[in-house]
């Protein structure tokens, strides 16, 4: 985790004063980087009972956002009577199970409803994952929340503090700026319309994040600056909830090559461990950005397997083709069985959203890395 406290400070650092700063914890719920974060941000966006629980245990006292789409009966009730500190609304149904466990428990509940508004995204580059403007499972169509807002007009206990909505992943700074801008516009106009007292928006995450370039980072400078020009005296909290932009830098993936072999033309490395650890390159169908680390001991009698100056393909352990870290990446150097590979930029979504139970290989350990005077 070296450099996360120093990175998500920094982050909270390029933020203005009517924005708040929430880390989503579905990115990476690992308790030392709920713990390393919590000083920096507002608090913390849940998407399960499992994450509720999980992170409040973990960072107790810190306001929670609960969301996702698919709450069970069980799982509001506890978010009602544990008093979260905002419940995320996704549906009219939700919007009548809550009001009724207000009712029966004489809880009050803060709620935002989530939206899908028709918001068109800004054309200069291309989102990664669009969750909203479109058909979709996430949030709810304008005439639908046109009558959550009327039902929760007549139920005292349930307070409709605001929108939530997040409509694209991937995007940089300038889009997700405009998208903020056209939102509000948009949720403003929705207000009025239903003599809403709008004191909130989410404007959910979305930070674009470069696995081509690691060395990259989003421009939250820019991101805060825009954002900034939104904020008005009396006009709503805007929230930002990031998680991999805010994660995903601060995680190496570390494992041996155990063999390296060659079909058809083509280099492998086959390495221990694989995408059962390291799921990421798959859901999102890139390479993983690695370094080599040679290591020089050979023990055995028979030739090394080695690659050099050819493009390799590093695949896992697992008995599927699509067990793949990285495909025909150029490598400055040999590869070759007995060295280390260092995979960078696996602090998010990674060991998390792994099927790690898939042909039960021994999971990974975890080790924590402190910086200079022991910060982590």
């Amino acid at each position: 985790m070296f450099g996360l406290r120093e990175h998500v400070a920094a982050v909270a650092a390029a933020l203005p004063p009517g924005v708040e700063l929430y880390y989503a914890a579905k990115a990476n719920p690992d308790a030392e980087v709920l713990r390393a974060v919590a000083a920096h941000v507002h608090g913390f966006e849940v998407a399960s009972g499992g994450e509720f629980a999980h992170v409040r245990e973990a960072v107790p006292g810190k306001p929670i956002a609960f969301g996702g789409p698919g709450k069970t009966p069980s799982e509001l009730a506890e978010a009602v009577g544990s008093k979260v500190h905002r419940l995320h609304v996704e549906s009219e149904q939700e919007t009548h199970r809550v009001a009724a466990l207000a009712r029966a428990t004489g809880r009050t509940v803060d709620v935002l409803l989530r939206a899908n508004p028709p918001i068109e995204l800004p054309g200069t580059g291309p989102a990664a994952l669009t969750m909203g403007g479109l058909a979709t499972p996430f949030g709810m169509d304008p005439e639908v929340l046109d009558r959550c807002a009327k039902l929760l007009a007549d139920e005292p206990r349930v307070r409709l503090r605001g929108l939530h909505a997040h409509l694209a992943s991937g995007l940089g700074p300038d889009d997700l700026g405009e998208v903020a801008a056209r939102l509000l516009a948009w949720a403003d106009a929705w207000a009025a319309r239903n003599g809403v007292d709008l004191r909130e928006l989410n404007v959910g995450g979305g930070m674009a994040v470069d696995y081509a370039t690691p060395e990259a980072r989003f421009d939250w400078a820019a991101y805060g600056k825009a954002l900034g020009g939104l904020v008005r005296p009396g006009g709503p909290v805007l929230r930002v909830e990031p998680g991999r932009a805010v994660a995903a830098y601060h995680g190496w993936y570390v494992t041996d090559v155990l063999d390296v072999k060659h079909s058809r033309g083509q280099a492998f490395a086959v390495v221990r461990g694989g995408t059962h650890h390291l799921r990421t390159p798959v859901a999102r169908g890139h390479a993983q950005p690695f370094a080599v680390l040679a290591r020089d001991s050979w023990p055995y009698a028979w030739p090394r397997p080695s690659t050099s100056g050819e493009p390799v393909t590093v695949v896992g352990q697992l008995c599927t083709p699509k067990d793949v870290l990285a495909a025909r990446v150029p490598v400055t150097g040999a590869v070759r069985a007995g060295d280390r590979l260092v995979f960078a930029m696996a602090g998010a979504y990674a060991w998390n959203i792994s099927h790690r139970d898939f042909l039960m290989h021994e999971p990974p350990t975890f080790h924590y890395l402190a910086g200079a005077g022991g910060r982590t």
